[in-house]
């Protein structure tokens, strides 16, 4: 048999067409050249097909070690970049099954017994995205250990910490960097919740109605480890919630990723200076020497709207299918592969860039005291002398508005100014006004004083591992 029969035979709808297809549908329908990465997939899940057809004897046992044999000889040709992949057998199940049949003659082609492409290609999709969700959970950790040690370096550095912009009150910029901490740890735990739901296996249900051939899906479960075998064969083959999940969960921690991002270009600008970035992590500008551009930070926020858009994408694609399975659902790959590229190296690269921050504790300090940050801590003074909250408030309102004129923090206005606001104040008000007190006060659980912050530390260090 040549091998452009072998390759007719293995589209197992030729013999029903009288005309070719053309070039241009080929090329259009064709999605060799992006699912070819689920490879390894493909072969885990036909081998465990095989060895579950094999136990209930539907093949036999010397088809089943030539099924092995030949896979393990396509697994080699494919590592060794051998392998080669072809437009005409359109994916990469159809191109593993043609070498397949083309080393081990009819028992390749008895591997193909009691599924379809349908399950297949279902299934491959799980089996790569749970080995993928894997290295994104550990990605995810090390973003997570790399804000720790940060944080742990700087619990006593003060951070003017901003609402709407502005200058609240004053924080730790260890307390700051551990919001963030907290931000990835629930994107760690929604992608655990994620692979749960990807962990099912649809191999079994075949095109759609299930299969006539006496099947052991559980075994097939096992054998790949997967949780739960999917219970109805129609959403088998059409499902891909799993996959829109997934992007979601991946857009929430590129939006965090963003917001991160966002402060730490504001931080390094001239204006506020509070950090510097490593120079590997940065570019100069092309005309003006004087130039360091938060580069990394700028494209990861850019590649947020990328990843948003594939959610967006796959939530459209799904949206006007009937069941159960269409050929939209080929489109489900490049934004789910993209989605999973993007945030691994965005992950990695941040891992790392956080290493690289060196954090400017002067131009904090300067900042925090320019913003009359410790403003509420002068109304809960005056509040525990007596005054209602609102009133104190207002009190307060008129001593920013003198030490503005005056062109002073609160700080240091004299006692007596202060005092003209309200008698009950007294000098231990200093203490009270000064950004460390401030930062001190504030010691209830998830507060930002230094206590409390490295108290967190040590719960995400043990969290962490």
């Amino acid at each position: 048999m040549s091998h452009n029969q072998l390759d007719q035979k293995s589209q197992a709808w030729s013999a029903l067409f009288s005309e070719p297809m053309s070039d241009l549908v080929k090329r259009y329908t064709s999605s060799v050249f992006f699912d070819k990465r689920l490879w390894q997939a493909d072969i885990a899940g036909s081998l465990a097909h095989a060895e579950m057809l094999a136990a209930q004897k539907v093949i036999g046992a010397d088809d089943l070690a030539s099924i092995q044999k030949g896979m393990a000889q396509i697994t080699t040709e494919i590592e060794a970049g051998q392998f080669e992949w072809k437009l005409d057998l359109e994916d990469v199940h159809l191109n593993i099954e043609a070498r397949l049949t083309q080393l081990v003659g009819d028992a390749g082609k008895r591997l193909h017994t009691g599924r379809s492409r349908n399950d297949q290609v279902a299934t491959d999709v799980r089996l790569w995205l749970r080995g993928e969700i894997d290295l994104i959970a550990g990605l995810l950790t090390d973003l997570q250990k790399a804000l720790v040690a940060i944080a742990e370096q700087n619990v006593d550095v003060i951070l003017p910490g901003f609402t709407h912009l502005q200058v609240a009150q004053p924080v730790s910029f260890g307390h700051h960097m551990l919001a963030y901490v907290e931000m990835f740890a629930r994107d760690a735990e929604r992608m655990a919740d994620v692979r749960r739901r990807v962990n099912r296996l649809p191999l079994g249900a075949a095109a759609l109605a299930g299969t006539s051939y006496p099947l052991d899906r559980e075994r097939v479960a096992r054998t790949l480890g997967m949780d739960e075998v999917c219970q109805n064969s129609l959403d088998a083959v059409s499902d891909r919630d799993f996959a829109i999940e997934f992007t979601a969960a991946a857009s929430l921690a590129m939006v965090h990723i963003s917001r991160f991002s966002e402060e730490l270009i504001l931080w390094m600008s001239q204006n506020f200076g509070f950090i510097r970035i490593a120079d590997r992590f940065t570019t100069g500008s092309s005309i003006m020497p004087q130039k360091k551009n938060p580069d990394v930070p700028e494209l990861a926020r850019g590649k947020t709207g990328r990843v948003v858009g594939h959610l967006m994408g796959l939530i459209t694609l799904m949206k006007g299918q009937p069941l159960a399975y269409n050929k939209d659902n080929q489109e489900d790959k490049e934004p789910l592969f993209d989605t999973v590229d993007t945030l691994k190296d965005t992950l990695r690269i941040f891992a790392e860039m956080v290493g690289g921050i060196t954090v400017v504790p002067e131009a904090m300090q300067q900042a925090a005291a320019r913003g009359y940050a410790t403003a509420t801590d002068l109304a809960d003074y005056l509040v525990k002398k007596g005054l209602p909250f609102r009133d104190a408030h207002e009190t307060v309102a008129h001593a920013v508005k003198a030490a503005q004129s005056h062109a002073c923090d609160l700080s240091e206005l004299p006692l007596a100014v202060l005092q003209g606001f309200h008698p009950a104040i007294e000098k231990d008000v200093f203490d009270v006004m000064s950004l460390r007190g401030s930062l001190e006060a504030r010691s209830t659980l998830g507060g930002t004083a230094p206590a409390q912050v490295k108290a967190q530390i040590a719960r995400h260090r043990a969290r962490l591992g």
